[in-house]
């Protein structure tokens, strides 16, 4: 049996920030903090939920500004600041909430960006990081006059659509993706200009900055994925100045390797790195 609690806190702006915990009986060994990723909201991670709270983890997950059930206009953000400083809010609620246990970080795509954005200034928080399909690099297949007209965009109409994401590269499992199509809380609707435009600037900091990060770190990837680049993964890890640092690259899985068939492969994996990690 698992508890599950819901709640919201005031975000940037005051906006409604919308928040989620499973719990397990008894007293959590550690913290996993779920960070989602873009158009995304933090009720689809239940594999991740129904595997680790049985094992006596604490999972808490929020939805970011602007997605889910949280405030704000759809996927617009002003500053990729208020992604950061809302995590933090959180993890200081949450630490609050489980004092003096390990709280490992578990940011999937944007989720992960948002997340070594934060490590870079405020690692000293946390236990670890997990980071699964890391949107740190642009894609390829993005093109330099997109990202100019992007640029000039987000300065003249921020709020203006300008990239779809697409559905079908999410997961291999058909079911998977129909039930993200079929999701009214997954934003399918156009990417903002100026969203588009922070996300780009904070790549490229994290890029330039990740030597910064020195704590345990584990990097996560689905070698067929179509939404991020697949070799951010690995600039990453080799750019990261953590001693302990792991990278797994899962060759033909898609983005979301956790809601892939090979999802529970992919966990029971995350649960040894966990479990090596001061978590026994």
């Amino acid at each position: 049996m698992m508890k599950h609690e819901e709640g919201t806190f005031s975000g940037i702006g005051n906006a409604g920030i919308y928040y989620q915990a499973w719990l397990p009986e008894g007293d959590p060994r550690a913290v996993l903090i779920v960070v989602h990723g873009l158009a995304d909201h933090s009720g689809r991670y239940m594999n991740l939920v129904n595997h680790f709270v049985p094992l006596g983890y604490a999972v808490y997950g929020f939805d970011h500004i602007g997605h889910g059930k949280s405030g704000g206009p759809r996927v617009y953000v002003q500053r990729f600041k208020a992604f950061t400083d809302t995590l933090g809010t959180f993890l200081h609620m949450a630490s609050e909430w489980q004092p003096d246990k390990p709280i490992f970080l578990m940011g999937h795509s944007m989720g992960a960006l948002v997340s070594a954005a934060y490590l870079l200034d405020r690692q000293d928080e946390l236990s670890g990081a997990i980071l699964s399909g890391p949107g740190v690099k642009v894609p390829e297949n993005i093109s330099r006059g997109t990202i100019l007209a992007g640029r000039i965009l987000s300065a003249l109409a921020p709020k203006a659509g300008l990239l779809t994401l697409d559905a079908q590269a999410v997961s291999r499992d058909p079911a998977v993706v129909q039930t993200y199509i079929n999701d009214p809380l997954v934003h399918t609707g156009k990417i903002t200009a100026r969203m588009a435009a922070e996300l780009l600037k904070t790549m490229q900091r994290v890029c330039a900055e990740a030597e910064k990060i020195t704590l345990p770190i584990l990097i996560l990837q689905g070698g067929a994925d179509r939404l991020v680049d697949p070799s951010g993964a690995r600039l990453l890890y080799e750019t990261v100045s953590s001693k302990d640092k792991a990278i797994k690259v899962y060759d033909g899985l898609y983005h979301e390797i956790f809601n892939e068939p090979e999802h529970m492969q992919v966990l029971s994996y995350v649960e040894g790195w966990l479990a090596s990690h001061g978590t026994k």
